[in-house]
């Protein structure tokens, strides 16, 4: 009997994906549930397991772009395991092992060129060719000779181009790599909103001191009694939301002549995961304490690491965070994810001198970008936003805690 394996939809609105890869030959005997295959969308890139065990037949290329519900593959179920399979792929990983250590040594001790014999003449040049290399700037021992007894001509000259810098040596090969779908989407969507939309950035900064004091007044008592780090990013959620309460505008989005103001808050946050950026969502973060915050971003960006995250958890939010300074960045202008208004860049944390009740004084300090869509966000509400992130971020305990730490840690 043989099954037909068709490409099931990873989520609703794709109706296509790309083979991204074969992780099975044709020929192949797969167990059920094995991955035989990794297919992109224009939002993720999943993994296709095999729905029997059997002898397996591909129907489409690497890099083939097909249509959710057609045939990819036939399994035929009568197709028996070969004896001694897994002896054989010892075998035929051993001699792979063999051919990449060989091929290494190889490509380690290049055979050296046999360098052209050199006579009186080699790189002497006739008076046209002289005339036109120093009109290039270039000597005469940076041409190769092609007359007779290497003699440089006037084609060799003509022909000679300026060196842009004194070659080392090393390689200078290219490769050509075609992007996986996800990654021609992102960037289909990165260049749509630059053109779609009228976006600004609005910058300040924050004095994270009496966050440094929180956490280390009691990231050790949240870490053993929750299993999860008191981080940054519960502290920035947490604001973000006030702020959009505060600021309706700013968690809101443009469809055709409408606004659509959402009544609930959904976080994404952009992760850097094997595939590239994902940006996975924190849903009804109006509703978490620091506690679910923490404990939502280290299960998105586990199952983001993992290559687990699913289409359904990266669709529907409406307000992001990306986080540069984990990366070192000191200052950015993050791109809005459309259809979202508005976009928060955390950048990294450095210590610089500031003015503090009429004293300078050390800080460490942090530079906030948002990115908001002017034709929904007037200045008055996405300056007044970023204030208000400002003002949480600078007295926590008082905004976000209600003056109570260890109740608002649930410690």
């Amino acid at each position: 009997m043989i099954l037909e394996m068709k490409v099931p939809s990873p989520g609703e609105s794709i109706t296509e994906v790309e083979i991204a890869a074969w992780l099975v030959k044709d020929g192949d005997y797969v167990e059920k549930d094995q991955p035989i295959a990794e297919v992109d969308s224009d939002k993720a890139t999943l993994e296709l397991p095999a729905e029997e065990s059997g002898i397996i037949t591909l129907k489409a290329e690497e890099g083939d772009t097909v249509k959710v519900g057609s045939v990819v593959c036939l399994i035929d179920l009568e197709g028996k395991k070969p004896e001694g399979s897994e002896k054989a792929v010892s075998s035929k990983q051993s001699s792979v092992s063999i051919e990449k250590t060989v091929t290494s040594s190889a490509v380690e001790k290049p055979i050296a060129p046999i360098a052209a014999e050199k006579t009186y003449a080699s790189n002497a040049a006739s008076p046209a060719a002289k005339k036109i290399l120093t009109e290039k700037g270039m000597a005469a021992s940076d041409v190769i000779g092609t007359g007779k007894d290497g003699r440089i001509t006037k084609d060799d000259a003509v022909n000679a181009v300026p060196s842009m810098g004194t070659p080392a040596g090393g390689s200078r090969s290219s490769e050509r790599t075609k992007l996986s779908m996800l990654r021609r989407k992102v960037a289909e969507r990165l260049v749509a909103v630059k053109n779609e939309t009228a976006m600004l950035t609005t910058f300040n900064e924050v004095d994270m001191k009496p966050i440094f004091d929180l956490r280390n007044d009691y990231k050790d008592a949240f870490k053993e009694k929750h299993n999860v780090g008191l981080g940054f990013m519960s502290f920035f959620t947490l604001a973000v939301v006030r702020a959009l309460k505060l600021f309706p505008d700013v968690n809101s989005m443009l469809d055709g002549d409408y606004k659509i103001l959402h009544d609930f808050v959904d976080i994404s946050i952009a992760v850097s995961g094997p595939k590239g950026l994902m940006v996975p969502v924190i849903r009804n973060a109006e509703n978490l304490s620091f506690r679910g915050v923490e404990n939502e971003v280290k299960r998105l960006a586990l199952r983001a690491r993992d290559g687990q995250i699913t289409v359904d958890e990266m669709t529907g939010g409406t307000f992001t965070i990306t986080n540069g300074g984990v990366f070192g960045s000191m200052l950015s202008t993050p791109i809005i994810n459309p259809p979202q208004s508005g976009i928060l860049g955390m950048h990294n944390i450095v210590d610089r001198p500031v003015a503090v009740k009429g004293e300078v004084v050390i800080r460490p300090i942090m530079y906030v970008a948002l990115s908001y869509d002017h034709r929904v966000i007037d200045g008055r509400e996405s300056v007044g936003f970023l204030v208000a992130v400002k003002e949480a971020l600078e007295n926590p305990v008082e905004i976000l805690m209600d003056n109570n730490p260890k109740k608002a840690l649930e410690l």
